[in-house]
């Protein structure tokens, strides 16, 4: 038996003991009930609000706070239950169980924010000076905007209580079908199911039969469930775009782009600049196609290693390197990263029954986290384990805050996992010895750029299509096909073959019900975060601390706000974008410098 220096199994009873059937997670529940009924005691005999009440307005936010804190650690206890396990039917309870508690607090907010709404603005304004409320003066600002709709309060909480089972309830639906699905596939001579996680890893396969054994084994796989599938989304859609319809939202980009705190002209500015530099792109994926002799670069390739003579990883090596080259950055990191690790917050251990894909998740009143994988040896699990670790680490950086300004945006949440990416891999690609070494690497740091300007470029714009086409009613399964061959065809500049028509099937992100367009903040993080990488190398040891208040701020003010505050830099603008993509179009300069000087030998 292989004994490991690092535990591969996470520890969750130090959250909440006996999993699904925890007593302290039930009276945990049960806390969440009672606190919400007590805010709403306060709220029901609240009309206008003066600054004489700021007292009073503070302790209602710290109370909502609070139960907002309490409802993530519940959340993403049940989220790690039902990862581990899908079929974990009493962990599927309890999500039900919390649905609801999400939807009282959701209604509790919501007659405050209606409180917030009916108070004149004279008095508005006076409220917002007051000293005891200036942390809370940009959500208490977010959440007025947001309580100026035409629904009233008793809509909005039938709307809310709605939400349960007609529409998260498709969310965790797809969870549960993609976790239940297996393939069987014969691999190095040997037939055995694969869960879809696992199946999926095998894009990154050294042999091209398994990889393409494997796509073809999926496509089949998503054509038997196509239907199924097809339902959920049109649901998911159906729902979002009446909510719209009826608090008077006819942009669909409106709600995203709120809850990126972001405004229009950076969300431009950010496309415009990718949009302006996709042919380096090309370059790197017709090369690649032409080094495994193919016209153009199959899609079951793209994640392939560049050699098969890549050794794999082991998974105590990959901690290492993890420790090694992300502890640069600081001592706070380090010791960060190493708690992570000895307090077993990591799930890796390749297994089936396990759901796929890999996430963090926060337990804010704990200050712990939870990241969960399936490592089976690639340098793209490593990238894959510090992308998520850079999540945790953000999770840590809010340590202490109130409750309310721990919540930032998809937007940030995808630059410190990219930061960590980025500095584990510029350290592998320095370190290497060889040339064909440094091009590896090099071109697993590329497949990161083309994953943001060509394939999430494609996503965003099927998205945006499939939500104008549904608003006049059912998509069909051939339609949704076509939708994304046309995508994909343009976010690649059609330089991919052989690509799945069934990609809005087979990407969660389509289907989460409380971030809608989750696609274009993973963009906005990769190039932010290629930028604060330039920016550490520029100010050595003073990085770390302004960039753990970057963070620390990132719940409470906008994007723009943050990076201007913390970096004097104005994103709104296509020049700031340029740096990062500057930065990405030298790599693929210097990856076809290199495949060329290779070619020669």
């Amino acid at each position: 038996m292989n004994k490991h220096k690092y535990n591969q199994v996470w520890k969750l009873d130090s959250i909440f003991q006996d999993g699904s059937n925890s007593i302290q997670l039930h009276k945990h529940l049960q806390d969440i009930e009672e606190g919400l009924e007590l805010v709403n005691k306060k709220l029901n005999v609240t009309t206008i609000l003066n600054l004489e009440d700021a007292d009073d307005i503070l302790n209602v936010l710290i109370e909502i706070g609070n139960m907002k804190l309490k409802l993530s650690e519940a959340t993403s206890f049940v989220i790690c239950l039902l990862a581990q396990n899908p079929i974990d039917q009493q962990a599927s309870v309890i999500q039900g169980a919390i649905s609801n508690l999400s939807n009282e607090y959701t209604n509790t907010l919501t007659k405050f924010q209606a409180i917030l709404a009916t108070t004149p603005l004279p008095s508005w304004l006076e409220i917002l000076e007051a000293d005891i409320l200036t942390e809370f003066k940009f959500i208490l600002t977010e959440w007025r905007y947001e309580a100026e709709s035409p629904l009233s309060a008793k809509e909005k909480a039938i709307l809310s209580n709605l939400s349960t089972d007609a529409y998260h309830a498709w969310g965790q639906m797809y969870q549960t079908l993609m976790g239940n699905l297996e393939v069987e596939l014969i691999v190095d001579g040997n037939s055995q199911k694969y869960s879809i996680g696992q199946a999926l890893n095998l894009r990154s396969h050294p042999d091209e039969t398994v990889r393409k054994i494997a796509h073809e084994s999926l496509e089949l796989k998503w054509m038997e469930h196509k239907e199924a599938f097809a339902k959920i989304l049109n649901h998911v859609a159906g729902f979002r775009l009446q909510m719209y319809h009826l608090q008077g939202i006819d942009d669909i980009l409106q709600e995203p782009l709120r809850k990126n705190r972001m405004n229009k002209h950076t969300f431009e500015a950010m496309w415009s600049v990718i949009k302006k530099h996709k042919q380096p792109f090309v370059q790197y994926l017709n090369r690649k196609a032409q080094m495994n002799q193919d016209e153009k670069m199959q899609s079951y390739n793209f994640w392939a290693p560049f050699t098969s003579k890549m050794k794999k990883i082991d998974y105590d090596e990959a901690i290492d390197l993890v420790k090694q080259h992300v502890s640069k950055l600081g001592p706070q990191l380090e010791a960060f990263v190493t708690r992570a690790i000895t307090e077993g917050w990591i799930e890796a251990e390749n297994r089936p029954k396990k759901a796929a894909g890999a996430f963090c998740a926060g337990f804010p009143m704990s200050g712990e986290s939870r990241v969960f994988m399936t490592y089976d040896g690639t340098f793209m699990n490593v990238l894959t384990l510090v992308h998520e670790l850079g999540h945790a680490f953000h999770n840590s950086a809010m340590n202490g805050l109130p409750g309310l300004n721990k919540q930032y945006p998809l937007s940030i949440a995808e630059t410190a996992s990219t930061f960590n990416e980025m500095i584990l891999i510029d350290a592998a690609i320095e370190n290497a010895v060889t040339i064909n070494e440094k091009i590896s690497l090099l071109d697993e740091k590329l497949k990161r750029s083309v994953m943001n300007f060509m394939n999430i470029h494609s996503r965003f714009l099927f998205e945006q299509n499939f939500y104008e086409e549904r608003k006049n009613g059912i998509v069909s399964t051939e339609r949704l096909n076509d939708l994304m061959l046309e995508a994909i065809a343009f976010g690649y500049e059609e330089s991919m073959d052989n690509v799945s028509a069934y990609t809005w099937l087979w990407t969660p992100h389509f289907y989460i019900t409380n971030a809608p367009f989750y696609n274009f903040p993973y963009v906005f993080g990769y190039l932010l975060a290629l930028s604060l990488v330039e920016k550490a190398k520029e100010m050595g040891a003073d990085f770390e601390n302004t960039y753990i208040q970057l963070l620390r701020d990132s719940g409470k003010m906008s994007t723009e706000e943050l990076l201007l505050k913390h970096f004097n830099e104005d994103i709104s603008q296509e020049a700031f974008w340029e740096k990062g993509m500057k930065l990405c179009v030298r790599d693929v300069k210097y990856f076809l410098e290199l495949t060329a000087l290779e070619s020669e030998r």
